[in-house]
């Protein structure tokens, strides 16, 4: 798809006029459902308003979109700089998003049974404009991200669906270091979310994970969620498969992956906790997705995440975020450890203050352990007080501070958060660094 040359104050400025109408519906505190838009939650749209009986007009059209956007300047004097440990899966975002980002979601319902049973179409599109003083290109990617069919509330599958096409499904994350620790999005199609015996049992089949996948490769996903172990705690347990036979001209073996989540609701009121522990083997060691297909059986990742939300009160809410990652291979093993949170506290209805201080540290097999630590304060302009509460408009100030050994390690790298720490980078005489400036944030 050809670039879109959108300059990001254009793409502020559209935001924040669609953005009015989700932060006043985050000021009365909605319900809220997953539109994987933007890896967030957004407002709920009552059902008899998106899925009348008959689907005629535009007035069925559900749109969602998600937009975020940074300037600033580096302590060196040229643009915004952005940190990220290098071998870290993540690196923590308020402050630290060095691109214009976009995402524009559209469902339409385009046939409905007396039933309740329905068939709609969705497709989502995406823009990304690398904005970093060290990026490679600032020309602006567009890309159809998501592009589906699906056939929902299906008697004969107990109210579950039936869907094929490109999707984000059933995606897990934590928002505030944008780690997608469970992603098993791709190509493919499935049967969804049939009720048995209390719980709901997904299956789907992806032969792809995403267009940068350089060699395809079969998926078999399997799911089970919804069942309930204490009040207002669930289990949800996933199996993913690779088979060898789409890719043993690669070198690699079959895998597979086990995920293991509890997800408790209702914390302080709408709080949640997520506590998740994963196992994969071979090309399985993406967890969900499709690790390298060059990966064997001697290949292996365990990892634990947990993920804490509160609203303590109308004024305080904060995020804590844990992540222990052990990869283990024939060419070395090496060790991921982050921890790290962020708290917002809203003075008035249209101020806040953030803050947010994650540590990163990867302790390879053979080499220096790598340590990074970042911290961002951010006085914010806002729709609403909470900690979802969107758009916002924050000026920030992030400080990162890095050990000899990441600095090393950050040499050569293609990733523009990594290579500000390297040690043939404009910060190197310090190992530490920092970015003033504004950063947008909206969904709706």
């Amino acid at each position: 798809m050809r670039n879109v040359p959108l300059s990001p104050l254009t793409l502020v400025l559209v935001a924040l006029l669609c953005g009015q109408a989700a932060g006043a519906a985050e000021a009365g505190d909605p319900k809220v459902v997953d539109t994987d838009v933007g890896g967030v939650e957004a407002p709920e749209i009552p059902v008899d308003e998106v899925a009348p009986k008959v689907a005629k007009d535009a007035g069925d059209l559900v749109v969602a979109g998600y937009l975020r956007a940074l300037a600033g300047i580096n302590s060196e004097g040229s643009r915004a700089a952005c940190f990220q440990l290098a071998g870290a899966g993540a690196k923590y975002r308020l402050g630290n998003e060095c691109e214009v980002y976009g995402e524009l979601f559209f469902g339409k319902q385009i046939v409905s049974f007396t039933d309740g049973a329905s068939i709609s179409a969705n497709a989502m599109f995406s823009l990304n404009r690398p904005m970093a003083y060290n990026s490679t290109s600032y020309s602006t990617d567009t890309s159809v991200a998501q592009a589906y069919l699906a056939a929902e509330k299906l008697s004969f599958l107990n109210g579950g669906a039936l869907w094929a096409g490109l999707r984000y499904y059933k995606r897990e994350d934590i928002h505030i270091n944008d780690f997608f620790y469970w992603n098993p999005q791709g190509l493919g199609g499935g049967v969804e979310d049939i009720a048995i015996g209390g719980v709901k049992v997904s299956l789907a089949m992806f032969t792809e994970d995403n267009r940068d996948q350089a060699i395809k490769a079969d998926r078999y996903d399997f799911q089970v969620r919804g069942l309930k172990v204490n009040p207002n705690g669930e289990l949800e347990f996933g199996y993913s498969a690779i088979p060898a036979s789409g890719h043993i001209y690669t070198g690699g073996d079959s895998g597979w992956s086990v995920t293991v989540q509890h997800r408790q609701t209702n914390l302080w009121g709408e709080g949640w906790n997520k506590f998740a522990v994963q196992y994969g083997v071979g090309p399985g060691t993406g967890l969900g997705s499709t690790g390298p297909l060059t990966n064997t059986t001697s290949d292996t990742r365990f990892r634990v995440v947990e993920g804490l939300f509160a609203q303590m009160t109308p004024k305080l809410g904060g995020m804590l975020t844990g992540v222990y990652q052990k990869d283990e291979s024939p060419l070395g093993d090496q060790t991921w450890l982050s921890i790290g949170g962020r708290l917002v506290y809203g003075f008035t209805d249209h101020l806040k203050l953030q803050g947010e201080l994650g540590h990163d540290q990867v302790r390879p097999s053979v080499g220096d352990t790598r340590n990074l630590t970042k911290l961002t304060i951010a006085p914010t302009l806002a729709m609403a007080r909470g900690f979802w509460a969107r758009p916002e408009l924050r000026f920030f100030y992030t400080y990162a501070r890095w050990n000899e050994a990441a600095a090393r390690a950050a040499n050569g790298s293609t990733n523009s958060a990594v290579a500000s720490t390297a040690s043939t980078g404009i910060f190197a005489s310090g190992n530490q660094g920092s970015t003033i400036g504004l950063q947008f944030e909206g969904w709706w």
